[in-house]
């Protein structure tokens, strides 16, 4: 069983093809919501991974997120996931993402469950 209260933590740094002009959400040269969602999603990811079977993954369910500042090009962005609840498969993080500057530009609430890969595995062809 994996236990509430972990937590992990990464940092990227904005680059061009981070932007909401390069991924299409946007005409401005910032950190798009889309990237900064899947950056939170990775940062969930860091949580758990360790603690699954071979056999397990994780997939999203649902996601609650703010996006509440700009992060230019260049800049770090700090991310940080704690596991605040779990129930049965279902996993519930809270993410803060930080800019460089110490002030808060993204919190999302994301689920994931914890799923069998083999329900991912290719048909056989025939």
């Amino acid at each position: 069983m994996i236990p509430a209260g972990r937590s992990a933590s990464l940092s990227r740094v904005v680059s061009t093809e981070d932007t909401a002009t390069a991924v299409g959400s946007g005409s401005v040269e910032v950190l798009a919501t889309p990237r900064l969602l899947a950056w939170m999603e990775r940062a969930t990811c860091e949580v758990v991974e360790e603690m699954l079977d071979a056999s397990e993954t994780t997939v999203g369910h649902r996601i609650e997120l703010e996006h509440r500042r700009p992060s230019p090009v260049g800049m770090r962005v700090d991310l940080l996931a704690t596991l605040e609840e779990v129930d049965g498969r279902r996993l519930l993080f809270e993410v803060v993402a930080s800019n460089e500057d110490g002030q808060e530009c993204g919190r999302a609430r994301i689920t994931r469950v914890v799923v069998a890969r083999s329900l991912f595995a290719a048909p056989s062809p025939g």
